[in-house]
């Protein structure tokens, strides 16, 4: 239920509030982070207890560890909560059902009694003369209570057990997971007026839902798939989300980390809280493309698919190994301006290895299946024969490569194309087609299964 009243409370600072002087994040893209943060801490000598603010709402706090910078100081944690039942008008009506509060009304009166409840709209207060006064959130101006209750937090903290021989300010890393922070790759590549090659840029576009803001921190991507033992729940803080494009001078590095791929950009950035940022992942590379005409031979079947396939190698201008991503493809029109074609989804791609980019359905070339044929030979044995027709609208010859799926044990009996086998369960056949022709596919397949 929304209210419509304001609550005005007195809030007592938390003590030993310590703020991170030095920050480093790891983002992994599987909505996680590690932070870390160096600290100053005020410690008295004894057992005694600290709150420790301006964490990430999101934490994951079993995961909290604790550390001295300097050794030799015996500090000692014994015992963490995690608060996080933050102040809310909700939360503070809720603590206060049976006491005393004010509520001023819109026209000065100032009503003092005992809070009962609230509920469709109007607050339900006892007055001291023991009469019942139903007040119209309309009509109310606050809610005056005399301190906080107990309970409520105005920030996430986690308060602390310590056991220490020592008083006086120590640095120490604390370190956490906080989920609900992502990272994810989209590329964007600029093919040539001939179709031969494209130049690729990389973003990264780093998404912060965790609820704090990473001031000047020294950031790493990690691209891979890491285990988890139980994946938290995505969840979305409110908020307006920002779009922070970050100039490229300095970029990130890329390293082999285990059996992931490390991304550290050279220079620190503030992550805030509720923004969305990019960063620019390499500088532009220009690489060789092969653009293909592909088409699944299948009854009804008619869109023949465009591709655009690059080596991510060296020897090719590239050779980084590329995070899982968006990949979008444009081009100069003859004006000069730059048109969208399509775009795709890549998976984490090695260097050496294939990127493939489906770019949409060819406008100007069509195929059409028929099953001309088809003989039960036995129980488990069956031909097909099958006619395939490629027509080019365009004003230049093209080469379609034509995929039939099968199953079972097969054989192709004949073909009036080269074929090969492109697994255990597809043919590729190679089907030239002259500019404003057709081209006819037939062939006969035997089926075990």
């Amino acid at each position: 239920m929304k209210r419509t009243f304001v609550v005005a409370l007195f809030v007592v600072a938390l003590a030993n509030l310590a703020f991170a002087d030095d920050v480093a994040i790891t983002v992994y893209n599987q909505n996680l982070a590690l932070v870390k943060e160096g600290r100053t801490l005020d410690f008295q000598k004894g057992v005694n207890k600290m709150n420790l603010t301006d964490v990430a709402s999101s934490i994951d706090p079993t995961s909290v560890h604790f550390k001295l910078k300097s050794g030799g100081d015996n500090i000692q944690l014994l015992e963490q909560n995690y608060q996080y039942d933050l102040v809310s008008s909700d939360k503070i009506l809720e603590k206060y059902l049976g006491n005393d509060i004010d509520v001023i009304m819109k026209n000065g009166d100032v009503l003092h009694g005992r809070y009962l409840s609230s509920s469709s709209g109007y607050l339900v207060l006892q007055l001291p003369e023991g009469a019942i006064r139903l007040i119209n959130g309309l009509e109310m101006l606050s809610v005056t209570a005399p301190k906080l209750p107990e309970g409520l937090i105005v920030v996430p903290t986690l308060q602390w057990l310590l056991s220490s021989e020592v008083s006086g300010k120590r640095d120490v890393e604390v370190s956490y997971l906080t989920s609900n922070i992502n990272w994810h790759a989209e590329y964007i590549a600029l093919l040539d007026a001939t179709d031969t090659k494209l130049q690729l840029s990389g973003w990264v576009s780093l998404d912060n839902q965790s609820g704090k803001t990473y001031r000047d921190a020294k950031l790493k991507l990690v691209a891979g798939d890491i285990n988890r033992v139980k994946p938290p729940q995505p969840m979305y803080a409110k908020g307006a989300v920002m779009l922070d494009r970050v100039a490229t001078a300095e970029g990130f590095e890329e390293k082999a980390f285990f059996e992931y791929h490390m991304y550290t950009l050279g220079r620190p950035s503030t992550i805030a809280n509720n923004e969305t940022k990019q960063v620019s992942l390499f500088d532009p590379a220009t690489t060789p493309i092969k653009k293909l005409y592909r088409y699944t031979a299948a009854d009804g079947s008619k869109d023949v698919n465009v591709v655009v396939s690059f080596k991510n190698s060296e020897a090719n201008g590239m050779g980084m190994p590329l995070p899982a991503g968006k990949i979008r493809l444009t081009k100069l029109d003859t004006d000069g301006s730059e048109e969208f074609l399509g775009e795709d989804q890549i998976d984490h791609t090695p260097k050496d290895e294939e990127v493939e980019i489906k770019v949409g359905n060819a406008f100007d070339v069509v195929g059409e299946t028929n099953t001309i044929d088809s003989k039960r030979i036995s129980d488990h044995v069956s031909e097909l024969t099958i006619e395939v027709k490629l027509r080019n609208h365009k004003k230049e010859d093209v080469t379609v490569s034509a995929l039939y799926n099968v199953w079972g044990d097969w054989q192709v009996l004949e073909s009036n194309f080269t074929y090969v086998k492109k697994n255990a369960r597809q043919i590729e056949f190679t089907v030239p087609v002259a500019k404003d022709g057709e081209s006819v596919l037939r062939f006969r397949v035997r089926l075990n299964g």
